[in-house]
């Protein structure tokens, strides 16, 4: 049975032979998790409860009164109470370097050492590789980015002097497809399923009009509304979460006539206007603001299953849903097809440079330049059995 230790996670075998990982907290019901243990959606459901049931265990609690000075538990415990990864880092960074250093912790050396017992000095690049040895090349990647991170900072405190993840590489997987893009069909056939007044309604206008992130999404309300005299729009103003320690930028975009409908014809308390009692536009089943990102995407994945959006085998052999991420890619899709420019497009989607743009540029323009290429094959194979005739 595959060992996952995250905090509050039990793994067991249920009476039909299928492995189960439940999260069971004391005065909270138990949960099944959803989704393949590490993967994306797996945390995101996880972090989502540890949301409901009070947040994550306390740092103190981490094995740090019983650490030995020096060892790769005490350092741990020492590093996530610091600045450098509690403001240095998106709460949604946190969320997801933690576990990775939990295992990183609980691994053990072929004598059945555990890691976290050893100094860190110790910690050879041999030890990184039988850490990483198993694990997808994703899963790899985002681990040496995890404990970078963490070494830079134990070499800081001179609880070691030489990086061991120095010179290793991540395996080289399959190239990601990346989120589903949503076309108009799945859009429609949301909006079928979710009528105007829902909150699930909403959140597709919203996403749909702004191009924002799920972190940034389930956070706007009125605070951010204004009107402008002068263009005659009410105005959505925010920093987004990815970029507040990089760029900081600040991205202002127009309501469209589409999310303005969505936001009138929602019941009075959570209109987001001045007379509403919601300060998010996107509050949860109690009329309340979604706990997190995670929480947020959870719902939002409900209200997709509900439309019945199909799950789809991608290129790359992965089995994708249209999620939250896939409508922001879905509106700079379609401003992209309108004649949108790149810096219109670095505009709505809050883009720092040209070249983080351009894998949506690049699938945009393969699916036209193929529609254009084939019509011209199609009138040449129409124009040669005219001739034949």
């Amino acid at each position: 049975m595959a060992e996952i230790k995250l905090d509050f996670v039990n793994s067991f075998y249920d009476s039909r032979g299928k492995l189960r990982h439940q999260f069971r907290r004391k005065g909270h019901k138990k949960k099944t998790i959803k989704g393949r243990p590490g993967s994306p959606e797996f945390m995101d459901h996880y972090h989502a409860l540890l949301d409901q049931t009070g947040g994550p265990m306390p740092v103190a609690e981490i094995g740090a009164s019983r650490a030995n000075a020096g060892t790769i538990d005490a350092i741990v415990a020492k590093y996530l109470k610091n600045d450098v990864f509690t403001k240095g880092l998106a709460k949604a960074s946190q969320n997801f370097r933690r576990p990775i250093l939990d295992h990183f912790r609980e691994h053990r050396t072929p004598s059945g050492r555990r890691y976290g017992d050893n100094r860190l000095a110790t910690i050879q690049r041999k030890n990184i590789n039988d850490f990483l040895e198993g694990k997808t090349p994703n899963a790899q990647k985002n681990a040496i980015k995890t404990l970078r991170h963490f070494i830079v900072f134990a070499i800081g405190e001179g609880a070691c002097s030489v990086d061991p993840t120095v010179g290793i590489r991540p395996l080289r997987g399959i190239k990601s497809s990346g989120h589903m893009t949503w076309k108009p069909p799945q859009i429609e056939q949301y909006r079928e399923r979710h009528a105007l007044g829902t909150t699930a309604r909403l959140a597709l206008e919203l996403m749909l009009n702004i191009a924002a992130r799920r972190e940034d999404a389930h956070k706007i309300g009125r605070q951010h509304s204004s009107y402008d005299p002068d263009r005659q729009l009410t105005m959505l103003t925010w920093r987004p979460s990815k970029t507040l320690r990089s760029t900081g930028k600040t991205l202002t975009i127009p309501i469209l006539p589409s999310l303005q409908e969505a936001l009138d014809a929602m019941p009075e308390r959570l209109k987001g206007d001045d007379k509403s009692d919601a300060l998010a536009f996107l509050t949860n089943d109690y009329g309340r603001p979604f706990a997190s990102a995670a929480a947020f995407g959870n719902k939002f994945a409900d209200w997709c299953n509900a439309a019945g959006l199909k799950p789809v085998l991608c290129d790359d052999q992965r089995v994708r849903n249209f999620r939250a991420h896939g409508l922001r890619k879905a509106a700079l899709y379609t401003l992209y097809k309108s004649g949108g420019t790149v810096a219109e497009l670095q505009a709505l989607g809050g883009h720092g440079s040209i070249a983080e743009l351009q894998k949506y540029i690049q699938e945009i323009e393969q699916d036209e330049q193929a529609v254009s290429a084939m019509a011209k094959v199609a009138a040449i194979q129409a124009k040669a059995r005219t001739g034949s005739d």
